[in-house]
């Protein structure tokens, strides 16, 4: 193989199964055919302005029309300029004035089984009520609101509250440490912090007031805090400061009428430090995030009324934001919330929820596709998984493997798999199968969405040929866009726009093959050069995990004199004991699947992979392991000390 082009990335990682849709499915999609999703896209990419205008009319209510469809200077973005309108309105009123006040909107299950329902009128009166707390607390227009809470209703409830008065809130996943709550109080300039007594966990209280009265002494802006009564604790509540939920809300009026705001308001931060780097304050306004989380999600989930969608996601993260809250319910869709882990109190609580609630569209993280896998199939099998139609996959590029797994033993090989791409920075979904028209290839995320517009490219900006990767840009402005770094305009030019001109630089590389199907190859940083040759890491980690022994694996470089790169992987088994003679059988594996220049040179067993508490592995932890280095940087996103501390006491 001769040495690539700089930017270039080998593929060597071949999959040629196809599962196209049935005709009964596209029958009644959405979509229903990969001609009428070319038409689709090819009126998009003629006329954005256009397109997007048109559905912006059709999808949100407007209190008073746009004038403009988008002004662009690159790379600040103002879409549906002059117009005004509100997320909470599009969300709960506009539903209830169609009818569906009486259709539930949020079914919601506790961790210890507590179970509750709001229709879209009862969720409507809720948020109304609860608005007019934050108002009675100071809370206006521009104001931004911390949010600390378990996945409880009241989370979806305390940021429909804010969209409705125009305050931005800025949610953290409760699990981060008081640290990490006021740095990101801090940046925000937050005014108010809303949080719980504590947490349902794997069966355990997670003390969440005790943590946010350590973050509340480095939290300078802060004034007052709003707690939910959700386990019962008594916790200390400052006089002056600590309100209780329950008790705002007895006295609450529920007539609060959504506040027309213009297209460009800041609806939300959301602080994501992904798998690199200090964390980044990401904003999100109104209009065209509304408009895009909507559409990306009748789209890409084919949703239709009696579906009940279940999104495994937390709302600390982007996939909770546009595909729990904001994205279903401007659709008008049951949702199901979940507030405890997956395995508790048995590895086979999810396929419960799906069972019990006759879930019909599963959108979950390949991780947790990789937990269940390892777990065993007989937690699943003993439950009717009968009601899904549609499976997802989101937070990562899925390995072929997990894929037909999922494919066979969640879907019973009758449900498409939408694989879907998208960031905390694109606010929806980019690239997915549409299901109803677009065969899948396991692994890929296949195609772009109508006014998506992927390019990819080498170091100097050009464009690569079909099957050669490189990095993944957006050529062309999209509603759902982030509208900056929140306080740090310069390093959102720098990170975003400044490599590539005129486009938006993903940070992910990627490929295009011979149908035109886009396939993730992992994190800019994350590619790995051997002997000259640019290698992608998903390709080495997919091979690893088709060994049946292999439950999950994370390849990384380590410096080499001869080789600049070394292969190191670090491996998660299923049932087996890690010895020298597998070490050998797996290195064999890899030659045997994708070549020999991919074959590891390194191979690390370990219990457990360090990730973010999205399910992201953080592969520079891993770097630094590999390298015998101490680990730098933000690592307030890890879900697990002690998986970082124990790979490095176990390094040969």
């Amino acid at each position: 193989m001769a040495a690539q082009v700089s930017g270039q990335i080998a593929t060597v990682m071949q999959e040629k199964r196809l599962f196209p849709p049935t005709a009964e499915f596209s029958a009644h999609a959405r979509v229903k055919s990969l001609d009428e999703y070319q038409a689709l896209w090819e009126n998009a990419a003629a006329d954005p302005s256009a397109f997007w205008a048109a559905l912006a009319r059709e999808e949100l209510h407007w209190f008073e029309p746009f004038q403009e469809t988008l002004v662009w200077n690159e790379p600040d973005a103002q879409w549906f300029v002059g117009g005004k309108t509100n997320v909470s309105y599009n969300c709960l009123d506009r539903n209830i004035e169609a009818g569906l006040g009486d259709r539930q909107a949020i079914v919601w299950e506790g961790e210890p089984g507590d179970q509750c329902t709001f229709t879209y009128a009862q969720l409507h009166e809720e948020v109304c009520k609860f608005s007019n707390c934050l108002k009675q607390l100071g809370i206006g227009k521009g104001d931004v609101v911390s949010i600390y809470m378990p996945m409880v209703p009241e989370l979806a409830i305390a940021m429909l509250a804010c969209a409705r008065i125009g305050a931005i809130h800025s949610v953290i996943f409760a699990g981060f440490s008081a640290e990490a709550i006021a740095d990101r109080n801090n940046d925000a300039n937050a005014k108010i912090q809303l949080t719980s007594d504590a947490a349902w966990r794997r069966g355990k209280q997670l003390p969440l007031k005790a943590i946010v009265d350590e973050a509340l002494e480095k939290s300078s802006t802060v004034q007052k805090c709003v707690v939910l009564k959700r386990v019962g604790n008594e916790v200390p509540m400052q006089s002056g400061r600590d309100f209780w939920w329950h008790e705002l809300m007895e006295s609450a009026s529920s007539d609060c009428p959504a506040e027309p705001l213009d297209s460009e308001t800041p609806l939300f931060i959301l602080y994501t430090s992904g798998s690199t780097g200090k964390p980044k304050g990401i904003k999100h306004t109104t209009a065209g995030y509304n408009l895009y989380v909507k559409k990306s999600f009748q789209w890409v989930f084919d949703h239709r009324e009696d579906d009940v969608f279940w999104c495994t996601a937390d709302c600390g993260w982007i996939t909770g934001h546009s595909y729990i809250v904001y994205g279903p319910l401007s659709a008008g869709a049951t949702v199901v919330m979940y507030e405890g882990a997956p395995n508790h109190p048995d590895e086979s609580r999810f396929w419960q929820i799906v069972e019990k609630y006759k879930v019909s569209i599963f959108y979950t993280a390949p991780t947790a596709i990789r937990a269940f896998i390892k777990w065993g199939d007989e937690h699943v099998t003993k439950h009717d998984l009968s009601s899904l139609r549609l499976l997802g996959t989101v937070g990562e590029g899925i390995n072929p493997e997990a894929w037909m797994w999922y494919h066979k033993t969640i879907g019973g090989e009758r449900c498409p798999i939408v694989d879907t791409w998208w960031q905390t920075e694109t606010g929806g979904i980019m690239m997915s199968p549409l299901p109803g028209a677009i065969a899948t290839k396991p692994g890929s995320c296949t195609k772009p969405l109508p006014g998506i517009i992927p390019e990819i490219v080498d170091e100097a900006g050009d464009l690569v040929d079909a099957n050669q990767g490189g990095w993944l840009t957006i050529s062309q402005p999209w509603p759902g866009m982030l509208r900056g770094i929140w306080g740090d305009e310069e390093r959102y030019r720098d990170v975003y726009w400044s490599k590539v001109p005129g486009k938006y630089l993903a940070g992910d590389n990627a490929r295009c093959d011979e149908d035109d199907y886009y396939w993730i190859m992992g994190r800019i940083d994350d590619v790995l050069n051997v002997s000259g040759h640019r290698l992608s890491t998903i390709e080495i980690e997919s091979a690893l995990v088709s060994h049946p022994l292999v439950a999950e694996s994370a390849a990384v470089g380590r410096p080499d004199d001869l080789k600049g790169d070394a292969v190191a992987v670090f491996v998660v088994l299923r049932d087996a004991d890690p010895n020298d003679d597998l070490r050998k059988t797996l290195k064999q594996h890899v030659r045997k699947e994708i070549g020999a220049l991919a074959q590891p040179d390194d191979i690390h067993f370990t219990n457990a992979l360090p990730k973010t508490r999205s399910g992201k592995i953080m592969r520079r932890l891993l770097k630094d392991i590999a390298a015998g280095k101490e680990t730098v940087g933000d690592t307030t996103t890890l879900e697990d000390y002690s998986v970082l501390a124990k790979l490095r006491s176990d390094e040969e």
